[in-house]
């Protein structure tokens, strides 16, 4: 039901309430009124009759002046018994006994009556004369005067009168509450709605109305959230551009930079063979030692080669030269070029291997470049020395291995953590941010992922799960 048919229901509802109110006082009110005058009509007739009865009787007696005690009750001030002659031959005010009534200006029927003041007493509403004429046959035998106070017929009257004020009254006073609170009921949301559409123009796209209904406001949300989702697609597309953009335009110099770094690695390569023939030959007696420094160098040179191909092709897929080769040896290919390094650094490396673990079926050259990564990161993160724990062992879940690299350094800020394998994010002062990107492609590449757990000032531990299907025992 939208807003408008409430609305409209709200003001008909509150029409037949009003209506419906006013027509049941009044009808109380009539009905009231009519019992009234029907008590007031049978008490005039009963006087009338009560006078009828002492005029035509012989009797001394009189029971007017016994009726009249309970008459007094009913609004009867006053009766007199006239004869023909205008003279008062009874009456319950015993002063009037006797006195005259000029015949003439006694009018028949029902007129008001002049206010007087009996007793000190001020008479609180305009009495009334009902003169009834008695005839008995053709004989005219006298009049009977009635003078009676309206009070309780008034009195009704105003009560009415009160009465459907008061319901009126409160009839438009429920229906402006009531208007009150659904205007704050429907304005309530409509004012959340404003303060989001400000949060949502000053950047924060975080921003979720909740659909509670199914009218207006609730297609106005609804419309919200939708605009608020397609804005998030837009912002994420417009990274994804700005990212592929700069991605490009620094691909393009890092192109122009390996061709011009892979010409001077050529040349080392080639002059360290040069140099070790040489001094083999000059000095046989160190030829052993000459012999794995140049192994070691050219090892370098190949490796820094090889990083240069792959930073080259970072926005390209990678080709992936599969072999089998276990962890361990992997390990130590890796960290024989990089022993002396963390000496230096007072970094102990400590490896904890599974005997279970099988051999590992992948590409070992890229494989050695993300644990050469995972090493000088969280060498880099304990400035003071320390221990690196390297882990190898079948994963919980059936079919995975899990390769997990732990220091003691600084940790990671949680809000960082999920931006490490951003290209370009970088917390150091030295480093271009490609290291775990490059190193996230590579295992992603082998179907596996990378997990981080770190806690700022304990450490940071890279776990790498890689599937079965790439394994080969």
């Amino acid at each position: 039901m939208n807003l408008n048919t409430r609305l409209v229901l709200i003001m008909i509802s509150l029409l037949v309430l009003a209506v419906m109110t006013l027509f049941s006082l009044n009808q109380f009110s009539q009905n009231t009124l009519v019992r009234e005058i029907q008590e007031s009509s049978q008490e005039i007739s009963k006087a009338v009759q009560l006078s009828i009865a002492d005029l035509t009787s012989e009797a001394e007696t009189s029971r007017l002046t016994e009726y009249f005690e309970g008459a007094r009750q009913k609004g009867i001030n006053e009766i007199n018994i006239i004869n023909s002659e205008g003279e008062i031959i009874d009456s319950t005010n015993p002063e009037k006994i006797g006195k005259l009534k000029d015949l003439k200006k006694l009018e028949k029927g029902v007129r008001s009556a002049p206010k007087k003041s009996e007793g000190g007493t001020i008479l609180s509403q305009k009495p009334y004369d009902v003169v009834v004429p008695v005839i008995v046959g053709d004989e005219h035998l006298g009049y009977v005067q009635v003078n009676m106070l309206l009070d309780n017929i008034q009195n009704i009257q105003h009560s009415n009168f009160i009465k459907r004020l008061a319901a009126t009254a409160m009839v438009f006073t429920v229906g402006i509450a009531f208007s009150i609170y659904l205007s704050r009921r429907y304005t309530d949301p409509i004012h959340r709605l404003v303060q989001d559409f400000k949060k949502v123009s000053s950047g924060d796209l975080s921003v979720t109305i909740p659909v509670e209904s199914t009218d207006e406001v609730g297609e106005l949300a609804k419309g919200f959230n939708e605009m608020v989702e397609k804005l998030r697609e837009r912002e994420t597309l417009e990274k994804r551009l700005y990212e592929a953009e700069h991605l490009s335009r620094v691909g393009q110099l890092a192109s122009g930079i390996a061709h011009e770094i892979r010409n001077p690695l050529n040349y080392i390569s080639l002059a360290i063979d040069h140099l070790r023939s040489e001094v083999v030959e000059q000095c046989p007696e160190r030829a052993g030692e000459v012999t794995a420094l140049a192994d070691k160098i050219r090892e370098e040179v190949r490796r820094a080669n090889y990083m240069v191909i792959n930073f080259m092709n970072y926005g390209r897929p990678l080709k992936l030269r599969k072999s089998e080769i276990a962890y361990p040896e992997l390990l130590e290919r890796t960290l024989s070029v990089l022993y002396e390094r963390l000496a230096e650094q007072q970094v102990v490396v400590e490896q904890r291997i599974s005997p279970d673990l099988p051999v590992l079926l992948l590409d070992p050259e890229l494989m050695r470049n993300c644990i050469t990564n995972f090493i000088t990161n969280a060498a880099q993160a304990m400035p003071n020395g320390g221990t690196i724990v390297l882990e190898g062992e079948l994963d919980d879940q059936p079919g995975w291995v899990r390769l997990s690299f732990k220091d003691q350094g600084c940790g990671i800020a949680v809000e960082d953590q999920e931006k490490v394998f951003q290209p370009y994010f970088t917390t150091k002062d030295v480093g271009i941010g490609l290291g775990l990107a490059i190193t996230e492609r590579i295992v992603k590449a082998h179907g596996g992922e990378i997990l981080v757990a770190s806690s700022p000032g304990e450490g940071t531990t890279f776990s790498v799960r890689l599937p079965m299907e790439e394994l080969k025992g």
